[in-house]
Parts: C-alpha cells; structure tokens; sequence
C-alpha cells in the first residue's frame, strides 16, 4: 500500500491549531493551560529545528537564531537563568551569521527540484528552488516569516492546470514561470499583496497552465518571468 508524504502545510498548520485550542481553552476558562505556556518557547524552538530540516539544511541562520533565542526564553522562563545572566552570551548571534555565511560559501543556495511535486517551507528565512526535471505536477509552498523562491522555467511538460497552494504570513512567495504561461491568481491577501508582475501581453495559451492558490497576510506572493 503507498502512503502519501504529510506536507509541510499540514504540519504547519497543525501546530498552530493545536497552540491556538491550548490559548483558547485558557483564555475561555474552560482549563487553566498557564503550566503549559510556560513551555510556548519551546515550540519556537521546534519550529527552527524543522526549519533547518525541511530546507535540508540550506537555510541555515534565520532557524539558528531562532532556535537560540528561543531556547535562550525558555531557559528564562523555567528559572534556570535569568535575563542578565544571558545577556553575556549575546556574541553567540554573530559566532551564528557567521557560521551561516560560510555554509553557504561552500554550498549553493538555490535547492535542485528532483522530484514533478514540491513541498518548501520558509521560516525565519530563505529559500530558493528551482524545477529541474521538466515535468512538474504542483506542490505546496509555506512562507512563516520568510521567503520562497520558486524558478519554474525550465519547465516543459505541465499536467495542466497545475496548481500551487501557497500559504504566505509575514513573509513572501515569488514563483518564476515562463512568459507564455497562462497564470490564474486565486490567493486571498489580508493587509498583503497578490501580483502577477510580467509584462501585459495576448495570452498564448487559452487553457490556464498554472494555479497559484492559498491565502497571503502581511506578506506578498508575486509571479514573474
């Protein structure tokens, strides 16, 4: 029997249900969760953790830096140091910006798409992919905080239309897609910005090739060519 992969959206979006039920429950009455707030940083810390992970380790400071100020809170807030005792350690950032930079001297940036799906997730940082197979089926792309680059050019086989659900919060999409393409733009922008940035042109193609879907706050997604 085949299983299909759970997409970073879903996780995603799981654990913010999951924070927002515990706050809920906490602000309604319904049961006192402040013991379990106290561990709320630890969540960030996760969050940068997974980052690093889900980029394959090619976005490397923004999750870092998360990941040590985070666990820095929670260290705070479960009494294990206080805040004057920490801030000795704040040299610890740059010795952090600088491992990052030198990682990424010696490894590219920009993530090869092996596979016809994609499933990217940015938090505190960046990331950028580009489609290398030719053919490509859609994906899901999470924007927390970050940005995602998507290059679809090298594309020439297209199961259309294909469809890319992105959710954007804080942080931008840009999907690069060649300029004869059809693009129909279906997200929902709250305080954000949908665009699809090519230059005014006749369509070439009358069936629509791609689908950006998904919901953008205080963020942008963007097409272009």
């Amino acid at each position: 029997m085949a299983y299909r992969r759970i997409s970073n959206q879903v996780v995603v979006g799981g654990a913010i249900v999951v924070v927002g039920l515990v706050l809920l429950a906490n602000t309604t009455g319904l049961y006192d969760t402040t013991g379990l707030l106290r561990y709320v940083p630890s969540l960030f810390v996760l969050a940068g953790v997974y980052a690093l992970a889900a980029s394959g380790f090619r976005n490397v400071g923004g999750p870092l830096v998360l990941i040590a100020v985070a666990g820095a809170w929670q260290a705070v807030a479960l009494d294990v140091v206080t805040g004057s005792q920490l801030v000795s350690f704040w040299p610890v950032l740059l010795v952090i910006l600088g491992l990052s930079m030198a990682l990424g001297r010696f490894r590219s940036s920009v993530e090869p798409i092996t596979g016809d799906r994609v499933d990217l997730v940015a938090v505190f940082g960046g990331r950028e992919a580009r489609a290398t197979t030719g053919r490509f089926a859609g994906g899901d792309i999470t924007a927390l905080f970050g940005g995602v680059d998507l290059d679809l050019r090298d594309v020439v086989e297209l199961d259309s239309p294909v469809r890319v659900n992105t959710t954007c919060l804080f942080g931008g999409v840009e999907v690069v897609v060649p300029r004869d393409w059809n693009v129909q733009l279906d997200v929902l922008p709250v305080l954000g910005g949908v665009e699809d940035e090519r230059p005014r042109q006749e369509p070439t193609h009358d069936s629509v090739d791609l689908v950006v879907s998904g919901f953008c706050a205080f963020g942008g997604v963007t097409v272009k060519d």
